[in-house]
């Protein structure tokens, strides 16, 4: 069903990162911020990934909301969408330590903490379908 507690946490996991990487910046350059989208027109690869596993992430979370009929694979697209904020967590915790010009981007953005806050939500969207697996499972154990 998707009016269920997880197809809104999921909901919001794929609002936060397909929307709000277009508002929130992740760090500051010297004249303009920085925002994910921004990083596409960039020459490195490793940068040109990070709005792409921002959208991977927003896809996978919006996609898992309408498995709801096999909450199995549901529960696994989540933990896929989990794993996939975790490489981009990693990747701009490496990418803000190791850019050069480090003194004139010491200024990190709220954008940094947008993979947490995803995974958290889809934590416990994971946790609900878990909870009503588990429900069903009784349940079919009576019959």
């Amino acid at each position: 069903m998707i009016q269920r507690i997880q197809s809104i946490y999921l909901l919001l996991a794929s609002a936060i990162s397909g929307a709000l990487i277009f508002v929130f910046n992740l760090w500051k350059s010297i004249s303009k911020d920085i925002f994910a989208i921004d990083l596409l027109n960039r020459e490195s690869y490793l940068l040109k990934t990070i709005p792409v596993l921002f959208l991977v992430s927003a896809i996978l979370a919006f996609v898992a909301i309408f498995l709801f009929k096999n909450r199995k694979l549901q529960f696994v697209i989540g933990r896929l969408a989990i794993l996939v904020n975790l490489i981009l967590l990693g990747l701009l915790i490496y990418v803000s330590l190791t850019l050069p010009g480090e003194v004139s981007i010491s200024e990190k953005g709220i954008g940094m903490f947008i993979p947490i806050v995803a995974i958290l939500l889809i934590v416990l969207a994971n946790k609900a379908i878990k909870k009503d697996e588990d429900l069903v499972k009784s349940v079919d154990r009576l019959r």
